[in-house]
């Protein structure tokens, strides 16, 4: 019964934020996706993400291209800007709005054949400039409104409804977005909501290019034994590389885990448990390393890298240049008052005492 209309009428006493709204105010039309399909729980997380965060609606631009997933923006933040654009051209025009309207908040929604075929060249100079929205992937492997054909990243040996194998080399666009410099890369599944609303949360208050792939099963084409994108077997081998929570408060507090205090920063994402060893340190190689390795077994899911924007990083910078400048202004004044004492000292007259003495 998708075709019906929502009704205006709901309950009053529905859970409201700061601002006055419920999640109704963050929701859009009904869906019109196959049921079960991995794409509505992602438009449910980014409404949940929306509500938490407790931005009004009419501040987000919301932008896709053609596909199944270009359909969604559709089902959330109804009373939002929205364009849909032509196929695989979604981040040329995100890049346009964004130079006109600074103040929006952009969200980019795209799928697997979207990004990572015809629009291949537009995702790559999108994150390559650094544009300041949140792009996320519904990446199910396969095509699903032209009845389920391999996609750019349908992973090698994996067999389609009908028994075809894909013999082709999968594009990782989590790889592609490390290489070309976006500073918040994370990876994340649609029946993972726990996980997968704090990456939103972060990436909506991340200042710079941030990029989301979310492996989203199809459920009329991919979910059968022998795909890897299915429901059973993203669940089997997701490799949570992290647990997830996000602040966006702005104090600092101690957090009593099982192996000791952490120091956790606010306004980001933080982890929960420990990393592999080669992604405990910060760096797109190691980053890099996790997310190869866990292709051998499975998706390593959660944050794979997040760096400081520019603006951040130029402020921090200035911070340091009138620290070093207001040091070198308190030795100068030490300085001259050191020089003022030994002035007085020696134009002082002395008292002599008797010769020979």
């Amino acid at each position: 019964m998708t075709y019906l209309a929502k009704p205006r009428l709901h309950h009053p006493e529905l859970p409201k934020n700061k601002l006055g709204y419920t999640h109704r105010d963050y929701e859009g039309a009904v869906s019109t996706l196959c049921a079960g399909c991995g794409h509505d729980s992602i438009s449910g997380a980014i409404i949940q993400a929306f509500f938490e965060l407790e931005l009004p609606p009419h501040r987000v631009a919301k932008l896709s291209g053609i596909g199944c997933s270009s359909k969604t923006p559709t089902y959330f933040l109804g009373n939002s800007h929205g364009f849909n654009s032509v196929h695989g051209r979604m981040p040329s025009v995100l890049t346009g709005a964004n130079l006109a309207n600074r103040d929006l908040i952009y969200l980019g929604v795209s799928g697997d054949g979207d990004s990572a075929s015809i629009g291949l060249g537009q995702f790559a100079h999108a994150l390559r400039r650094g544009v300041n929205m949140v792009y996320i992937v519904e990446n199910n492997g396969v095509y699903g409104l032209t009845k389920g054909q391999f996609s750019a990243t349908a992973d090698r040996g994996s067999k389609s409804k009908r028994g075809a194998v894909n013999n082709d080399q999968p594009i990782d666009l989590v790889l592609l977005a490390l290489q070309l410099g976006a500073s918040f890369v994370a990876r994340s599944f649609s029946g993972d909501k726990a996980q997968l609303v704090p990456l939103v949360k972060a990436a909506v208050l991340h200042r710079g290019a941030a990029f989301i792939d979310v492996i989203s099963p199809c459920v009329a084409f991919n979910n059968h034994a022998g795909s890897t994108k299915s429901y059973d077997f993203v669940r089997e081998h997701n490799q949570a590389v992290n647990r997830l929570d996000f602040m966006p408060t702005h104090s600092r507090f101690g957090a009593q885990a099982a192996q000791g205090a952490r120091r956790l920063q606010p306004g980001r994402s933080y982890r929960g448990n420990k990393l592999p060893a080669a992604a405990r340190r910060c760096g797109r190689d190691r980053h890099r390393t996790v997310v190869r390795t866990a292709r051998c077994h499975g998706f390593a899911c959660g944050t794979q890298h997040r760096r400081h924007s520019a603006q951040r990083i130029a402020r921090s910078r200035a911070r340091s240049r009138r620290r070093r400048a207001g040091e070198v202004q308190r030795v100068v004044a030490l300085s001259a008052q050191v020089l003022d004492a030994v002035t007085c000292n020696s134009s002082s007259p002395r008292t002599r005492g008797p010769r020979g003495v």
